[in-house]
Order: structure tokens, then sequence, then C-alpha cells
């Protein structure tokens, strides 16, 4: 078991999935839940645009990939970008421990209510991950708004 994981290294997981995500012409966001002994148990990335789900959000993909887990408690959900209110309804619904953000900059999301119902909330302000995702939405600001639903 790890006493500390070392969340930027689990951010590149994250990261690929979100680049992934950018190279196939869909937003890039990235996710990736892990055991906190550092297992990956799965990883995914917004894929709303390329499956025409608007159910298909990182974190949501990371989670059904990670398959049925008989306690969440002690998973890290770790992702590029905020979660959204959808993805952290996700988050307090299975009792997820600790959320990774890689970035609050662009979009905050549900982090202050994640910290306010006791789950633990590490932000790295990632310049990768702030970058990606600014340079993504002033391209594409009509597919931005949709995806969190403007």
């Amino acid at each position: 078991m790890l006493d500390t994981p070392d969340y930027r290294a689990l951010l590149e997981t994250a990261l690929a999935e979100a680049r992934a995500g950018l190279a196939e012409g869909g937003i890039p966001i990235g996710a990736a839940l892990y055991h906190r002994d550092g297992r990956l148990l799965g990883c995914g990335h917004n894929r709303r645009v390329q499956e025409g789900d608007p159910s298909i959000h990182g974190e949501t993909d990371a989670f059904r990939k990670a398959g049925r887990q008989r306690n969440y408690r002690d998973t890290i959900m770790v992702t590029t970008l905020a979660p959204c209110w959808y993805c952290s309804g996700l988050v307090r619904q299975f009792n997820i421990g600790t959320v990774v953000v890689g970035e609050s900059v662009n979009f905050a999301g549900g982090v202050d209510w994640l910290r306010e119902a006791g789950v633990k909330v590490i932000e790295l302000d990632d310049q990768r991950c702030l970058t990606m995702m600014a340079d993504w939405i002033a391209a594409n600001p009509e597919l931005w708004n949709e995806d969190i639903g403007v």
C-alpha cells in the first residue's frame, strides 16, 4: 500500500487519455481511477463528440472501464480538469475517497462541493493540463459551452 501516492505520476495516465481524446477530435479531458495502493483500475477520456453520447465524460469513462469494485473509498479519481457536477455526483454517489485535479482554472466544477462533503481533493495546477484545455476552449467555444451545459 502506498503511504502517499505520487499524484503527479498518476496524472500522467489521465493526461495521456486527454491527448488521445484530442487526437480523435474530441474534448481533451482524461481521467483514471486508481486504487490507493497504486493499481490502475481503469482509464478513459471524454468521448461525447466521438460517440455522440453526452454522458461519456472522462471520469465516467474511466469509472466504467474500471468495472465493479466492492468499495470505492480507497480509490483515487485522477482527472485533467476539475470534475463537472455530473462527475462530482459520481464521486459522491460511490464515495470515491480522493480526487486529483490536473487544473481547475478553466473550469472549477464541483471541487468545493466535494471538499465540503469530505472528499480529499488534490489540485495540482498542472500547466500542461491548463494550456491544453485553454487552447481547446478558445478554438471550440460552442462545443465547450455544450459540454458544460451553457
